[in-house]
């Protein structure tokens, strides 16, 4: 045989072997779409952001997970002891973790890590820990300045993921939009704010959460997460094949992907409230009285029916009904109640005129209401105004894209607004009600001092997790009181699937479709 001949053969067995790879490496990609509330998120930076979305969860990795149950387990840290009186926490941390950049995770990480977060917009988080004590390598104490029962909860929020502390001194603001590292199961390909995120296998990754079936390196490898407005949009790019996972189905287009052969719906227990801020600063809304005939004014049975097909349930409270700081007295709870609503614009000078809307001193109530561009907010809020016309108040909708809606917000113009959050943790209500943080995220421009008495005894007067409950549910109680709000209603968790391209785990142990989750999940070739 020639030279010649046989450097034909070596040649064309390369090129079968790259082919074949790049063909391995195409079976192995999967394009997934953000849920809507994640569009136009302008950072991956766990600490400078005020929004997160699910690639993030992917980049980082925790010190703590949180399981289905609610329950914490380790990850980046092997294991804990919490000091009797609550003054002291010990964490052991994994070995041999290493970040994208090389870097070496250790206890002197988690040093750096914690005294960048001081900068946070979430610095509460860590606001307890007085001081971070290296006990060996691998070893870190935080000697507290009060005890904190909700600390493990705050170590498993991808706010508090784990940032490799060089790279994010060196690129500063950068850090999170043109390069990001972390220990996670995914490195970031590019980002491009408003379009999508790419991220490609860690595979040197064998240090996921034990809650997954699977701790590494991921199946996948690589994923792209598309950020998609319409929902309208996201379900016919599913149908058609251009993506393979819905991150996020609003209840009316549940029954859609279900007539599709090809499609199928995963649901879980969801973190969500969807709700109607009220500017208590705002005329007319400075008035206690037309505060809670608005709340009062909304009709959350005839809201889960018609715009969510039932699926899902009522909102009454701020907080999701898993967490036990929801059980407030039913005198507490918001609901509808026309005839009470009705009484109460009475009682505040506001008189019924034969249009429909209420006038005083000459002057209607007319009233702006905010929303966002997505769908399922623009035939939400479309129902909220005909609810609130029902009582007498004008609502004239604003329509805010929904990547900018929160910088909107921030001017403190709005009235009424109608948006949602996701969260499971009572500190929600210190974060959309905390008198420090008007505009955003305190839409309400809520600033009232017994409420804020109330918020110090949750947040930093707890000694223990029963002592938190207890203050947490009177904090959450008085808001609820003061009617800066309106709870409207509690989606279930739902993603839409190509069952034809994506095999998910039978069994998901964690609150919602993250890490754990998408560890375990395969494409089919």
């Amino acid at each position: 045989m020639s030279f010649s001949f046989r450097k034909t053969l070596l040649s064309a067995s390369v090129s079968l072997a790259a082919l074949l790879a790049a063909n391995a490496t195409l079976a192995q990609e999967a394009v997934f779409v953000a849920s809507s509330n994640e569009v136009g998120i302008p950072t991956l930076d766990p600490i400078r952001a005020t929004n997160l979305g699910r690639a993030t969860t992917l980049i980082f990795d925790r010190l703590v997970s949180q399981a289905a149950d609610l329950s914490f387990h380790p990850w980046l840290a092997e294991s804990w002891e919490e000091a009797p009186d609550g003054m002291s926490w010990t964490f052991k941390l994994k070995q041999g973790v290493t970040f994208h950049n090389g870097e070496p995770f250790n206890a002197a990480t988690v040093k750096a890590w914690l005294e960048a977060f001081k900068a946070s917009e979430n610095a509460y988080m860590s606001e307890a820990i007085a001081e971070v004590q290296l006990v060996d390598d691998y070893t870190v104490k935080f000697v507290m300045s009060r005890p904190e029962p909700n600390l493990l909860y705050n170590l498993s929020s991808s706010y508090m993921s784990v940032i490799e502390p060089k790279s994010f001194a060196a690129l500063g603001e950068n850090y999170g939009v043109t390069e990001v590292y972390g220990t996670g199961p995914f490195k970031l390909e590019s980002f491009t704010i408003g379009q999508d995120t790419v991220l490609v296998r860690n595979d040197d990754y064998t240090w996921g959460s034990p809650l997954a079936a699977n701790q590494g390196p991921a199946k996948i490898a690589r994923l792209t997460i598309r950020e998609i407005g319409e929902d309208s949009t996201a379900f016919l790019e599913l149908k058609t094949g251009g993506v393979d996972m819905l991150l996020s189905v609003p209840a009316d287009l549940i029954g859609e992907v279900q007539k599709e052969a090809n499609l199928a719906v995963l649901t879980m227990p969801g973190q969500d409230v969807y709700y109607m801020p009220i500017n208590v600063t705002k005329p007319p809304f400075d008035d206690i009285r037309v505060r809670e005939a608005a709340a009062k004014a909304i009709n959350q049975e005839e809201i889960l029916a018609s715009v969510f097909g039932g699926v899902g349930s009522v909102a009454d409270t701020f907080l999701i009904t898993a967490l036990p700081e929801s059980k407030v007295s039913d005198a507490a709870k918001i609901k509808y109640d026309p005839t009470r609503a009705n009484a109460l614009l009475d009682e505040a000078g506001w008189v019924m005129g034969a249009d429909g809307v209420r006038a005083k001193d000459g002057q209607p109530l007319k009233v702006t209401l905010w929303t966002q561009s997505d769908s399922i907010f623009r035939r939400l809020t479309e129902v909220v105004q005909a609810q609130l016309k029902a009582v007498g108040i004008e609502a004239e909708i604003t329509t805010f894209d929904s990547s900018m809606i929160r910088d909107q917000y921030k001017t403190g113009e709005q009235q009424l607004a109608v948006r949602s959050y996701n969260w499971d943790n009572a500190d929600i209500v210190d974060w959309f009600f905390g008198g420090d943080r008007l505009g955003y995220p305190n839409v309400s421009m809520f600033n009232d001092p017994k409420a804020e008495e109330l918020r110090a005894a949750a947040m930093t007067g707890s000694k223990n997790m029963e002592e938190r409950v207890k203050n947490f549910t009177a904090y959450h109680e008085y808001v609820l009181t003061q009617f800066p709000m309106a709870p409207i209603y509690q989606p279930v968790d739902a993603v839409a699937y190509n069952k034809d391209r994506l095999v998910l785990p039978e069994t998901i142990n964690a609150p919602g479709i993250g890490p754990v989750a998408i560890m375990d999940m395969e494409v089919k070739e």
